[in-house]
């Protein structure tokens, strides 16, 4: 007991050195302690926040997963849906159209069989057709020979035209007529036979003028009763004819037979060549 007690009190001492050292480093390490815990407390404030905030996201982000799903469902859905609805009012336009075509199809047939039948006889109207064609046949053909005649017609005024001018060249020509003493400028001794305007020369001729005298009158310009009672003017045809048409005087026709002939010869050759 007493040894115990010496061992006791010889380590005493120490531990109360011990005790005063670990007082000392209890305060030290709880003054390190509260000096570090604001920054733990931060950093366990981060901590956190960075968690929740990934947990918070995982969330959305299944969230987000869940609405594409059911979005992704609705509108397949409701797609479908417009695309049958679509395919049914196509159907039924098809549909429709098949049966109006089939239906104008049978009118057509029942209209050409009713109006074949009832309104127009097809028979009677060929034979009409066929009457109408041979009128036209008949009447294009009347009508192609009254325009050849017409041309043939043509053909004879533009000779008749033609023989008058040359008449009329002839009667203003008539002065270069040959003679008995000089030949003429159309009758050259150089050609075998006269020119056909020397021939024309020779059947033109100007009428012979009469001479008529006035009769004197009176003063008041009364004729005498013994004054002959002519039909006409005083005057003579051809001073007539020369006072009216001053630049182109009447002619004479052409009386002569052969220069008919002539002339029919000359139309028949030409409506032949035009032909």
């Amino acid at each position: 007991m007493q040894l115990n007690l010496q061992v006791d009190m010889a380590t005493l001492p120490k531990v109360e050195r011990d005790g005063e050292e670990f007082k000392k480093e209890f305060f030290l390490r709880n003054c390190e302690a509260e000096e570090m815990r604001q920054k733990e407390n931060q950093a366990a404030t981060l901590i956190q926040n960075w968690f929740r905030a990934c947990k918070v996201r995982a969330y959305y982000r299944h969230l987000h997963k869940k609405a594409v799903i059911i979005q992704k469902t609705w509108r397949g859905f409701t797609a479908r849906a417009r695309v049958r609805q679509m395919v049914k009012a196509a159907y039924f336009i098809m549909k429709m159209n098949f049966f109006e075509e089939m239906a104008v199809r049978i009118q057509r047939r029942w209209r050409g069989f009713f109006v074949r039948k009832y309104v127009h006889n097809f028979y009677a109207r060929k034979g009409y057709m066929e009457g109408l064609f041979k009128k036209n046949e008949l009447l294009r053909r009347e009508v192609d020979e009254l325009e050849e005649f017409q041309k043939r017609e043509q053909a004879c005024v533009e000779m008749v035209n033609e023989q008058k001018a040359r008449v009329y060249q002839a009667h203003r020509l008539h002065h270069l007529l040959s003679t008995q003493q000089r030949p003429g400028v159309f009758n050259s001794p150089f050609r075998v036979a006269p020119h056909e305007m020397e021939e024309l020369l020779k059947q033109v001729k100007y009428p012979a003028p009469t001479l008529v005298l006035k009769e004197k009158t009176s003063l008041m310009s009364v004729p005498s009763s013994t004054a002959p009672n002519f039909p006409e003017s005083l005057e003579s045809s051809w001073m007539k004819t020369k006072r009216i048409h001053k630049s182109k005087p009447i002619l004479s026709p052409i009386t002569s037979q052969k220069q008919q002939v002539m002339l029919k010869s000359r139309c028949g050759m030409r409506s032949s060549i035009q032909q």
